[in-house]
C-alpha cells in the first residue's frame, strides 16, 4: 500500500474516532446524582396523615425493604403514594409505616414524622425504631451503591438527630421472626457493617446537613426522577 494511501487512511480512522468520542457521553449519559435532600411529601404527592399516632424517641435505627420490584426508577413517586393508600386504606394506619424512603438512584423521600411510631404487619413493636425503607424487592433485585448511600445518609441524620447509636443498626428481619426483610441483598450489607461504616463514615466527617426541601425546587426534583433525569 503506498504511503499517501496510508495517510489517508490514518485520517479516515482519527476522524472515525473523533466523531464516536463527541457522542459517548450522550450514549451513556446517566441520571444525575441527587443532591443531599429529602423530597417532601407535597412533592411526591403524599395525602395528609390521618390524626393520632403513638408520639415516641427514636433510639435505635431500622431498615425495611418493600419487597416489591420498582422496576423502573421513574416509578418510585408513584410506587410510594401506592404504598400510603395501602397503608392508610386497607391497613387502617394513619400514614405510610415508614419515616423515610430511599430510591434506586439515592433519592430521599420524606414520609411519616420520625417523632411517631411506625406501623407494620409483623410481630414486633416499631417503638423507637428510626425506620428507613428502601424501594424494591432485594430477595430478587439487586441493591445500588447509590441507594446505599442514601440510607446510610438517611440514618447518619437520623443518628445525629436523635443521638442513635449507630450499632443499633439492623434489619427488620433481626426484630421480627415472620420476614425476611429487608431482603438478602440488601441484609448482606448490614451483616457485615457495610453500612453501618457508611452510616459512621459520614459522621466522622462532620455535621450531616440533609435538609428537606419543598415547593417548585421539590416538584422539579420529583419531575425530574420521574422522566428518568434524576
Amino acid at each position: 500500500m503506498r504511503t499517501d494511501d496510508l495517510s489517508r487512511r490514518r485520517v479516515l480512522q482519527l476522524a472515525g474516532l473523533a466523531a464516536a468520542t463527541s457522542i459517548a457521553p450522550q450514549a451513556f449519559a446517566r441520571a444525575a446524582p441527587p443532591t443531599p435532600s429529602v423530597l417532601c411529601r407535597d412533592a411526591w404527592g403524599a395525602k395528609p396523615p390521618r390524626p393520632g399516632g403513638t408520639p415516641h424517641t427514636p433510639v435505635r435505627m431500622t431498615i425495611h425493604h418493600t419487597a416489591v420490584p420498582l422496576g423502573d426508577n421513574a416509578n418510585a413517586p408513584a410506587r410510594l403514594r401506592q404504598h400510603q393508600h395501602y397503608h392508610q386504606d386497607t391497613q387502617g394506619w394513619i400514614d405510610i409505616a415508614y419515616h423515610l424512603s430511599v430510591d434506586r438512584n439515592g433519592n430521599i423521600y420524606e414520609l411519616r414524622r420520625p417523632e411517631l411510631v411506625g406501623d407494620t404487619a409483623t410481630d414486633y413493636d416499631p417503638t423507637g425504631h428510626f425506620l428507613v425503607v428502601c424501594e424494591g424487592d432485594f430477595d430478587k433485585d439487586p441493591i445500588t451503591e447509590e441507594q446505599l448511600n442514601g440510607a446510610a445518609l438517611a440514618f447518619a441524620w437520623a443518628a445525629q438527630r436523635f443521638d442513635i447509636p449507630t450499632d443499633t443498626l439492623a434489619g427488620h428481619r433481626d426484630a421480627s421472626h415472620d420476614t425476611s426483610c429487608p431482603g438478602a441483598n440488601l441484609y448482606a450489607h448490614v451483616v457485615d457493617d457495610d453500612l453501618k461504616n457508611r452510616v459512621d463514615g459520614l459522621l466522622a466527617a462532620g455535621t450531616v446537613d440533609l435538609r428537606t426541601i419543598c415547593g417548585p425546587e421539590a416538584s422539579k426534583a420529583v419531575a425530574d426522577i420521574e422522566s428518568g433525569l434524576r
